[in-house]
């Protein structure tokens, strides 16, 4: 806004000189033509060939005078408006020089604020590292006493346990034939047992191995029951069969596995009798029962 003034100001001001200038070059050239007019009174010619000849070169010399005025107050224009021409370009300098110089200030002043608030952001980043540092500073130091304070207790306690270990090694020394003693007689007693319990699990493996052979024949004798012999079937047929159950004997599926002997007919129906049976033999064989049971189909002859 100061610069749009100043600059309005200035054009202003040019306006006003070169007016001044040429109103003062007008007054000049007019002056100049009424003083080289003749204010006498007129009077009648003499007719006079030396009159006439004096009257001509009066008038020529007339002309040039007034020509001559004439370039003179337009040299002396001229010269004024360089003059003002070269006034103006003087203060439209000047009047640059001066913004430059308010710029430059505004730009140092602007730097200068930046620079200020830089400081300022330091000096904080600055005080904040001190206070940071000394918190830091303050903080191991009660670490490094609470570290002291742990030191010295445990040592205190290391103490205590030392002659509570001592008694405690006494009263072991004093209990230790005793616990001896006890020691050998249980492990006489444990020899029993462990013999008792091998004899038992020998008996219940034998029991077991029993069992799952009834368990096998029962689930044999019910398949072939089931099993529709076709014409193709031959004496001396041996299948291996898988069977999967679930608990109850219900069959979920069946296949035969390994060898066997048979053609794809008589496989089938091998397949078709542990389906028929639907559920195979459970109750009385529940300590034998297995999810998936292999066992051997066969066929010696009527």
């Amino acid at each position: 806004m100061t610069v749009l003034r100043a600059q309005l100001q200035e054009g202003w001001e040019q306006t006003r000189a070169l007016g001044l200038a040429v109103a003062v070059h007008i007054v000049a050239a007019v002056l100049i033509v009424l003083g080289t007019m003749s204010w006498e009174p007129f009077r009648p010619p003499v007719i006079s060939g030396m009159t006439i000849e004096a009257v001509m070169v009066d008038t020529q010399a007339l002309i040039e005078k007034r020509e001559t005025a004439i370039r003179e107050a337009e040299q002396a224009r001229q010269r004024e408006e360089a003059r003002v021409q070269r006034q103006q370009e003087l203060e439209a300098q000047r009047e640059r020089e001066r913004v430059a110089r308010e710029r430059a200030a505004e730009e140092e002043a602007e730097r200068q604020r930046v620079e200020a608030e830089r400081q300022r952001q330091a000096d904080l980043r600055l005080q904040e590292l001190r206070q940071r540092q000394e918190r830091e500073r303050q903080q191991e130091l009660e670490r490094q006493q609470a570290e002291l304070e742990k030191i010295r207790e445990q040592r205190a306690e290391a103490e205590r346990q030392r002659k509570l270990e001592e008694e405690r090694m006494k009263q072991i020394a004093a209990q230790r034939e005793a616990a001896e003693a006890a020691e050998r007689q249980a492990q006489a007693e444990a020899e029993m047992q462990r013999q008792l319990a091998a004899e038992q699990a020998a008996m219940r493996q034998g029991q077991l191995a029993d069992l799952r052979g009834q368990y096998i024949g029962a689930i044999t004798s019910q398949v072939t029951y089931n099993w529709l012999r076709p014409p193709t079937a031959q004496p001396g047929l041996r299948c291996r069969l898988n069977v999967a159950q679930i608990p109850g004997g219900e069959v979920i599926s069946a296949s035969i596995v390994g060898a066997c002997n048979a053609d794809e007919a008589t496989r089938r129906s091998i397949i078709a009798a542990v389906e028929r049976a639907g559920t195979l033999p459970y109750r009385g064989f529940e300590d034998v029962f297995e999810r998936q049971i292999e066992f051997t189909f066969s066929y010696d002859g009527d």
